[in-house]
């Protein structure tokens, strides 16, 4: 048992309030009685404590105890408390329920140890609430939680706490997943609807709560628990069919819980008060008496029925004046004390048994949203805003997700936990399906369209359980030339504003987080450049409050450096110097700034020129935040300590002696993970037919690996089920994007994918044949709107190539075909005859864009049976191979190079990055998108060409080496005519226009 004092706030007042009388069956009070208490258990008794009477526990200045006037008939809402004085053996009458609360206590000890042999990592914790002193509630709970095998933590709050500090306590304890049941033991005061309804109906051991008590009285006792002075009452009687019970003195929602139980084991029941006229009357003709406060000195036990059975839920041992229990009573008396703990206990057994219940994985319940497409199709903007999604809570229920497992950001968009994954370990996962692309031309591909096509056919019309999995969009294409990222159409993410525009601001994280480094390696080489060894010491390890003690991350750097000392008074001065001095050179930075807008003028920057930075001037430049080396961590990370730990390994330049510095080494580790620790938790969103959507970090696949994240990917496929099908897509052309899903998102996971979607448009494989060039906002030339077979026939030489590319990797591959307006039966039907002769398992026209999920039905069916189709997954290359060697059987196998060159710069860092132990990571290429070439205006397949090399990077937090191809900018600039031009805001309405 573990206890938490909290300290005391007020003062306890003198005399207790006396008690106002409350309307309403869930509140109700009576007057002029002693609060009820337990018999000594005969297995547990506690004679020393059974003396002592104690403060916290003085008689009520009502006829019922404080839980009976608010949730309970005849008892407290937890426990009664435990006998006081003269209790050292029970009395002979409670014989009965000491032998009833033995046999509850034994099921229920043999119940919890079955449910922990089937589960050995379970810890069954239940958490109790008291604000009084009295120690012999507690030692009751105790005693009886410690022989089942129950943990239990007390929580002491002090005499005088207020309703609200309860019930900031209870929402505490409400959202901590360790506990499975919650109790209160609180002075009558603090009893009231707020107080008891705050307690999280499945955590309600005492079944006090409104909804606990609705199922119980409409008869859903599957899904509420009986209150425990009820399920002794129960107990104590015999066979009650047919036979009379009369209720005295037993009122508030503990009563109305006992006559529905009575009632529907078939006995007649009455109720009244102890001043009722008709009171001799019903006791005379009683079978069964239940006292709910002690019995008034004006009521002879003479007039209770000979042989009736007595309950008493208000027996007060310190009172010696009611003996109508004795032998020669006309009746017996039972008391309901001891097994009333026993039965909170089973309780807390029973929520436990429902806790593990509900920890397995769940079907999914999911109702589609209706479509009703136009014609013409609408802006997107105007079909999203047309459509109503469902409230996101909403969704995560359908979707089988618990309610402490997502943290909801307004109507439509909640993060999920990554607790889910532990919880769900042993379910296996569904099918993985990846969405590339042929080589991207101006005209568009769609493949984020096809993505969320795909699920909503699968979900919403084929009724199989599906999950999209897409990148977060940059602001910078957003407000740029691209637009957004949400799909399009009536195949798309909603609301689409929400989901291009800052999202849950996953990339403000990583932008304030990466910032934060850059900042603090130029902090860094001012302060060494301007202190001495002694001055650093003194401030990286200050004295504060007379005492001199190193950090968690200094002494990790300390071991580090093979110096085993914890004292920093210890350190040589050799050992000092070495340890405040990272000696970074300048000249090797690697880590840039970043933001989230396209701004071509911080692609070069002086840094430093202010005064105040004593002449360290250095020339950096702007990344564009989805460039960050952070960005591509979120992507792969598998965990929150994963992430801790790539962050800390990130290198940010070399030392004057050509060893790298990692942030890890600049002690910012730790900062850098409280920053990132929201963003780590993928998004839930929906698509315009109400299927799940995981939105969850965006890096470019041309200058980085260009996937949705490992973590959203991971969780998906446990919800889907086995069955089930999570769809994520690659960014560009399967030449990039897929190539590094594969080698690298592929080996970070250890997920293997089971089907690839190739997406193609006829007008794009006309450019690719050989089209005339687009231009944006021109109209379109008519060899892109009139049928032009051989112009189709010319440009399949690329999908073609992609379909071989996607061989390489042993998965079976589909083809859909985007279909546009302009496109010609006969145009559609070359490209589908041209995809299966060249190896696709199908290739199917899809219409989703114009009529939502109906339109890919033929797809969800192709991708079903590929799925089940023989799948031999392979890496492109082995890790062991050398840096240049990896880069060379990308250039050759997937892009169709003859061969690469590096130049000088690019094999220094080669050489460097080896000899630092980096050459087993995999290889991400940072190379233009719109060719298979490194020239941007070569179309179709390239052949014989040399690919250059100009420089090798590392993201070692990552894990990966990224070879730059001819010039690579990672900041884009504004063109002539940005999308901002568009884009506005309703002041009356605040409705978003423009985005597209």
């Amino acid at each position: 048992m573990e206890f938490f004092f909290l300290k005391k706030k007020k003062k306890k007042k003198k005399s207790p309030k006396k008690p106002r009388s409350e309307s309403g069956g869930a509140a109700g009070r009576g007057s002029g009685g002693r609060r009820c208490s337990i018999p000594a258990r005969p297995s547990a008794s506690l004679p020393p404590l059974a003396r002592a009477r104690r403060r916290g526990c003085r008689r009520t200045g009502g006829m019922r105890s404080a839980a009976l006037r608010r949730c309970r008939a005849p008892a407290l809402p937890a426990a009664p408390p435990p006998p006081r004085r003269g209790l050292s053996a029970p009395p002979p009458r409670a014989g009965g329920a000491a032998a009833a609360a033995r046999k509850v206590t034994d099921n229920a000890k043999n119940s919890l140890a079955s449910l922990k042999r089937e589960n050995p990592r379970l810890e069954p914790t239940l958490a109790i609430i008291q604000a009084h002193n009295d120690q012999l509630i507690q030692e009751a709970n105790k005693n009886f939680a410690k022989e089942i095998g129950l943990r239990v933590i007390h929580i002491c709050l002090p005499e005088g706490s207020t309703k609200d500090e309860i019930v900031s306590e209870i929402l505490r304890l409400n959202k901590d997943p360790n506990v499975q049941g919650l109790a209160l033991d609180l002075p009558e005061s603090l009893y009231n609807s707020k107080v008891l309804n705050a307690v999280k109906p499945e955590k309600d051991v005492d079944g006090l709560s409104s909804v606990n008590l609705g199922r119980l009285v409409h008869g859903d006792v599957r899904d509420c628990l009986v209150p425990p002075t009820v399920c002794a009452v129960m107990e104590l009687l015999e066979d009650i069919g047919g036979k009379k019970v009369l209720l005295v003195g037993v009122r508030g929602a503990e009563g109305a819980a006992l006559q529905s139980v009575l009632q529907r084991q078939g006995a007649a029941v009455l109720s009244c008060h102890w001043e009722a006229p008709q009171l001799q009357s019903e006791l005379r003709h009683a079978d069964a008496v239940v006292f709910g406060t002690t019995k008034p000195d004006n009521v002879p036990v003479s007039w209770i029925k000979p042989g009736a059975t007595v309950i008493n839920c208000a027996h007060d041992p310190l009172s010696e004046k009611h003996s109508y229990g004795q032998q020669n009573s006309p009746a017996a008396e039972k008391t309901v004390g001891s097994l009333a703990v026993a039965m909170r206990m089973q309780n807390m057994v029973k929520n436990v048994e429902r806790w593990i219940q509900s920890q397995q994985y769940r079907k999914w319940n999911l109702h589609s949203l209706k479509l009703q497409p136009l014609s013409p199709v609408p802006s997107d903007i105007e079909i999203s805003r047309a459509q109503s999604p469902k409230a996101v809570d909403v969704l995560a229920k359908e979707i089988g997700l618990l309610t402490d497992e997502i943290e909801i950001y307004g109507q439509t968009k909640a993060k999920v936990r990554l607790s889910l994954l532990e919880r769900l370990k042993d379910q296996p996962d569904g099918k993985y399906v990846l969405v590339a692309g042929i080589t991207p031309t101006p005209l568009g591909e769609g493949k984020s369209t096809v993505t969320v096509g795909l699920v909503q056919a699968l979900t919403a019309h084929l009724n199989i359980n599906s999950f999209a999995c897409l990148r977060q969009p940059s602001q910078g294409p957003t407000f740029g030339v691209k637009g957004g990222a949400a799909g399009g159409g009536y195949a798309q993410v909603i609301p689409m504003e929400e989901f291009n525009l800052h999202l849950t601001g996953d990339i403000h994280a990583i932008t304030a987080a990466n910032n934060l480094l850059a900042a603090a390696i130029d902090a860094r080489i001012l302060h060494e450049n301007t202190q001495s060894d002694k001055s650093l010491y003194n401030r990286l390890v200050p004295v504060v409050n007379g005492v001199r003690g190193f950090s968690a991350i200094q002494l990790a750097r300390l071991r580090r450096l093979g110096i085993h000392k914890t004292d920093p008074e210890a350190l040589t001065e050799e050992e000092i110097s070495k340890f405040v001095r990272l000696d970074i050179d300048p000249s090797t930075i690697t880590w840039q700034r970043v933001v989230d807008t396209n701004d071509r003028f911080l692609r070069k920057i002086t840094v430093g020129q202010a005064n105040t930075e004593k002449g360290f001037v250095r020339q950096a430049q702007f990344d564009i935040a989805v460039a960050s080396e952070i960005m591509a961590i979120l992507a792969l990370t598998t965990s929150l300590q994963d992430m801790k730990e790539r962050l800390g390994r990130m290198v940010v330049a070399n030392d004057k002696k050509g060893e790298p510095v990692t942030a890890e080494d600049l002690g910012v580790t730790g900062a850098l993970a409280v920053l990132m620790k929201d963003a780590i938790k993928p998004t839930l969103m929906q698509t315009l037919e109400g299927t799940p959507v995981f939105v969850h970090a965006g890096p470019f696949a041309n200058i980085a690996h260009g996937n949705s994240s490992v973590l959203a990917d991971k969780i998906a496929l446990k919800l889907v089920g086995e069955k089930g099908f999570v769809v994520t897509e690659a960014g560009f052309g399967a030449d990039i994007g897929m190539e590094k899903f594969f080698n690298i998102k592929c080996r970070a996971s250890g997920l293997v994918p089971s089907v690839v979607v190739l997406v193609a448009t006829v007008r794009a494989l006309k450019m690719h044949g050989g089209g005339p060039n687009v231009t944006a906002g021109a109209p379109l030339k008519k060899e892109y709107t009139e049928e032009n077979l051989q112009l189709v026939a010319d440009g399949c030489c690329n999908l073609q190539k992609q379909i071989q590319i996607t061989q390489l990797f042993g998965v079976p591959v589909v083809v859909a075909l985007n279909v546009f307006k302009t496109d010609s039966p006969a145009e559609v039907d070359l490209v589908c005859k041209i995809a299966k002769e060249s190896g696709a398992f199908d290739a199917v026209p899809c219409n989703h864009w114009s009529v939502g999920g109906k339109g890919a039905i033929k797809l969800a069916q192709a991708v079903e049976k590929a799925a089940n189709q023989k799948n031999s997954f392979k890496y492109l290359y082995s890790l062991e191979l050398p840096i240049v060697e990896k880069i060379r059987i990308i250039a050759q196998k997937v892009y169709g190079a003859q061969d690469i060159e590096l130049s000088p710069v690019a094999q220094s860092q080669v050489d460097r990055y080896t000899r630092q132990g980096f050459g087993n990571l995999p290889i991400c290429m940072a190379k233009t998108h719109l060719s298979l070439s490194h020239q941007p205006e070569r179309k179709g397949v390239p052949t014989g060409f040399i690919l250059p090399i100009s420089d090798v990077r590392a993201s070692i937090g990552a894990g990966f080496i990224y070879p730059l191809v001819g010039t690579m900018s990672t900041m884009p600039g504004l063109p002539t005519r940005p999308c901002f031009y568009d884009i506005d805001l309703d002041p009356i309405t605040e409705q978003v226009k423009g985005l597209f």
